[in-house]
This record gives C-alpha cells, sequence and structure tokens, in this order.
C-alpha cells in the first residue's frame, strides 16, 4: 500500500499546484501540502521495507521474526496513515486517480538518470494488468497554450484576469484594504485594483518551484507586478503571436455589469487588435451572437460533447483535462482520429510534466496548456520511444523475471521442510526442522527444542489406547498424576 501511495503522488507532480489549490479553498492558507506527505510517505515505506528484510533474513535462517510491541504500533500506524491518506484524497481529489492508468503507459526506457523510477512502473505495470501493445500514432510537436486564465469584471467594467473569486492570495489586499480583503474580487473598481501588489506573493510561495532559478532583476520585475487586465494580456500575445484562452466569470447579481459582462469582454477582444484566431473563446452563453460578431474567433468547449453537437455549435475546439479522456483513448489516439476526422482540435489542460506530455504527443493531441512553458519547451521529442515488438518483448521479460523471483522466494522460504520431504520424512515436525535449522542459536534454546523433540517422539510410539504416562508420573514435569477412580 505504501508502496502505491508514493508512486501516485510521485506520479502526481503534474498536479501539484492544482491539490495545494484544494487545499488553500478549504483553508484559506497557501502552502505545499506534497512536501509533509512524500516525506511522511517515503519514510513509512523504508522502516516497513527494512521490516521486511529482517523477516526474510529470519525465514532464511529458519527462526521466526517477534517484533517488539513499538514496531507493531509503528507498522500499525503506517498503516492506518496510509487509509486514511486514502480515504481522504478519493474524497477531495477523486479525480486524481486517473494519473495512475495514463502513467502505466509508458513505453519506451528512455536512456536517463532515473532508472529507479522506471523499475517502479514496470513493477506496477505488471501489478496492473494494464500492458498494451498499441502503436505510436506519429504526430507533430502539440502546440502550447498558456494555462486556463479566470476573467473577471469590475465594478467599473474592466475585464481582468484573476484566479481566485478573492485578492487575498495573490495581492497584498490585507495591507492596502483591510476591511474590504474578504469581498469578491469584482467589487473592486480597476482604480483600486491597481494599487495592489500582484507579484511579491509569487517570490513568497513560489507556486512553480522556478524562484531559485530567477535573475535579481528578474525577481525585482516581478516584485513590482500588478493585477494584469485582459487588455494588456491580449496585447501581450499579439506582440508575440501566441494563442490565448481563457475562461470568464460571470459577476453576482448585483453587479452592475451583470448582463453585459459577454459584451464587456468582446469589446476589449475587438479593441485590443490581437488576431481574433489567436483567442480561443470557451463561454457557451451567447455563442451565437458572439460568433456573429467576431466570427474568427475560436470556439471552445470545456464540456465534453459529441461530434453532432459540437458541430451544430460550430465549435472548433475543446478544452478538457487530460483525465476527461479515457486511458484507451489516449492510449491509442482514437479521439484524436475521431476528432480530427470531424476537423476539431483537441487542447488538454493541466500538463507541466514531460512524461504526461509525452504520452499525449504520441497519441496525437494537437495543443496542451501547461503552467510550465518553460519546461515542455525543452522536450524536443518524445521521451519514449519503443517499437511495438520491443514493448512487448521487455513486459514478457519482466513477468518471467517476476515468476522466477516469486518461485525463488517461495523456495528460500520453505527450504527446510522441502529439504526434510524429499529425505523422506513421514511426517512434519517443526522442532526437528527448527533443531536442524537453529545452528547459532543458544544451547539453552537448543536444549528446550530437543526436550519437546524426544518427548514429541515418545508420545507418537505410544499407541492411541496407551496411557501417554507410566506409572503416574509425569516425566516432562517431574510431578505425580493422581488418577481418578
Amino acid at each position: 500500500m505504501l508502496l502505491v501511495w508514493f508512486y501516485f503522488w510521485w506520479e502526481a507532480h503534474n498536479d501539484y499546484n492544482e491539490f495545494n489549490w484544494l487545499l488553500y479553498n478549504r483553508s484559506g492558507e497557501w502552502s505545499d501540502g506534497t512536501v509533509p506527505i512524500l516525506a511522511t510517505t517515503a519514510a513509512g515505506f523504508t522502516y516497513v521495507a527494512f521490516l521486511m528484510i529482517l523477516a526474510l533474513c529470519h525465514i532464511a535462517l529458519g527462526q521466526q521474526l517477534n517484533l517488539h510491541w513499538l514496531h507493531k504500533i509503528g507498522v500499525a500506524a503506517a498503516l492506518l496513515t496510509t487509509v486514511v491518506g486514502v480515504i481522504s484524497v478519493n474524497q477531495t481529489w477523486e479525480q486524481e486517480w486517473d494519473i495512475v492508468p495514463i502513467s502505466l503507459q509508458v513505453r519506451n526506457l528512455d536512456k536517463s538518470p532515473q532508472r529507479w523510477r522506471q523499475s517502479v512502473v514496470l513493477f506496477l505495470h505488471i501489478l496492473s494488468l494494464r500492458v498494451s501493445n498499441c502503436g505510436i500514432v506519429t504526430a507533430v510537436t502539440p502546440h502550447l497554450c498558456p494555462a486556463l486564465s479566470l476573467s473577471i469584471t469590475s465594478v467599473d467594467g474592466v475585464p481582468f484576469l484573476m484566479h481566485n473569486l478573492d485578492l487575498r492570495r495573490t495581492t497584498d489586499v490585507e495591507k492596502v484594504f483591510p476591511e474590504r480583503q474578504t469581498l469578491n474580487a469584482s467589487s473592486f473598481n480597476w482604480t483600486d485594483l491597481q494599487q495592489l501588489n500582484a507579484g511579491e506573493w509569487f517570490l513568497k510561495d513560489d507556486p512553480f518551484w522556478t524562484v531559485p532559478s530567477l535573475s535579481p532583476s528578474e525577481r525585482i520585475k516581478i516584485a513590482n507586478q500588478s493585477v494584469c487586465s485582459l487588455e494588456e494580456l491580449l496585447k501581450l500575445a499579439s506582440i508575440t503571436n501566441s494563442s490565448l484562452v481563457f475562461r470568464l466569470q460571470r459577476p453576482p447579481p448585483d453587479h452592475p455589469h451583470h448582463h453585459s459582462w459577454i459584451n464587456d469582454t468582446l469589446k476589449v477582444v475587438q479593441q485590443s487588435g490581437i488576431p481574433q484566431r489567436l483567442v480561443m473563446w470557451t463561454t457557451d452563453e451567447q455563442r451565437a451572437e458572439v460568433r456573429q460578431q467576431a466570427p474568427g474567433l475560436i470556439q471552445t468547449s470545456l464540456v465534453k460533447c459529441s461530434l453532432q453537437s459540437l458541430q451544430q455549435s460550430d465549435v472548433s475546439r475543446m478544452l478538457l483535462r487530460y483525465n476527461r479522456v479515457s486511458t484507451n483513448e489516449v492510449r491509442c489516439g482514437l479521439i484524436t482520429m475521431n476528432f480530427s476526422q470531424s476537423h476539431i482540435d483537441l487542447t488538454l489542460y493541466t500538463v507541466n510534466d514531460p512524461w504526461l506530455y509525452s504520452v499525449l504527443w504520441c497519441s496525437g493531441v494537437s495543443a496542451v496548456s501547461s503552467e510550465a512553458p518553460h519546461v515542455l519547451k525543452k522536450v524536443p521529442y518524445p521521451s519514449w520511444l519503443m517499437r511495438p515488438n520491443e514493448y512487448c518483448l521487455m513486459w514478457v521479460s519482466a513477468d518471467l523475471i517476476s515468476f522466477a523471483v516469486i518461485v525463488g522466494i517461495f523456495i528460500l522460504q520453505n527450504y527446510h521442510i522441502i529439504r526434510y520431504r524429499m529425505s523422506g520424512m513421514r511426517s512434519y515436525n517443526p522442532e526437528q526442522i527448527m533443531l536442524s535449522a537453529s545452528v547459532r542459536t543458544s544451547s539453552r534454546d537448543v536444549n528446550v527444542m530437543k526436550e519437546k523433540l524426544i518427548f514429541s517422539e515418545v508420545r507418537n510410539d505410544i499407541g492411541a489406547d496407551e496411557e501417554p504416562y507410566m506409572d503416574g508420573y509425569n516425566y516432562y514435569t517431574n510431578q505425580s498424576v493422581i488418577r481418578g477412580v
């Protein structure tokens, strides 16, 4: 259980930021909750593995392993903690379990220094019985899109970017407007928002583990960032000729722009000068009106729908979380082929780790949305590359090796029993086997086992109808036995 638990968290590295978001939404405090989980899991796994090795050594010597009560408490605590953790994750982050079957579709043993990680993947792939020989789909490099941003409309009608519904996590609103810190972000006007610092939190929390790699000038620039408006982001994307995807958040009912939020945002897009072919429009409300006013926008759906309904809505792209596509579809590129035949592009989010990027690349996904484009841009080709015959040979060899290991462990554990069976011994006598195996035991223990062996043989020689004691005397306890009349 600890092995599976550790593997789950190791492969969930792609979504650590998402997990921290879950914790933030519950506690209101931003922290990296994955560090204590990984640390305790590694410590527990090492501890239990040590006890297992110790037990195997005792078995090899034909002795029992008698655990101290402290070790029993430790093993029970490790078990209980793992069970509680699995239940908690299943309730709060259930969709993340999909990362496990996706990670087991790795097709290549790349010549990287992470051999130990590949060994774990190999072992768990055998356990999962998910071995597949589906061929790799040849595909061009997936297009990298930025992470999905949330556009919120201020009181005076200025759309701006804010991932949270309030301003506490990414700004210093607690210092500037302490009495308004818990209010919805849309309740501020643009002048107030410009007074907030929106960069210091990044250097403090380091959400993407990139701060140590920043230069001093970059740190100064980030520390002086303010809240970004949608117009500023559109102009930046236009200069760099980059695609842009964002999701609109409708203001509360008492907001002055509750009914005009779509038109306000569309007006900003049109006035920014960005080519409409670079903007992915994800809002379903008033889609027909938006299409009439801005026909060049990429109509994008955030919901997995049938191809027929997408075509009826004139949607040309789907933006889905990577686990919304089934493992079989990703593995064999089925969903990509179906969409490409219907002229619908597929973009998956959020893809941050090279291994997941490689799996989706091989499946033929046309684009991915990432919070770590600086990492994925350094991946020139899929990290996993293997011909189907080599893939099949690798797993068949792994099965044979695992079978040999299991047989070897069985023989080692039952060596003395097998040896006495082959020597013609008529009955199984644990004392005799243990006596033969206890070469290095103390003389006192050997004497006790000898006494047990002698009296067990005496009892075996006495007939079933005979009394085990003669003349009312118990030779084992040196006490007289009073016979009943």
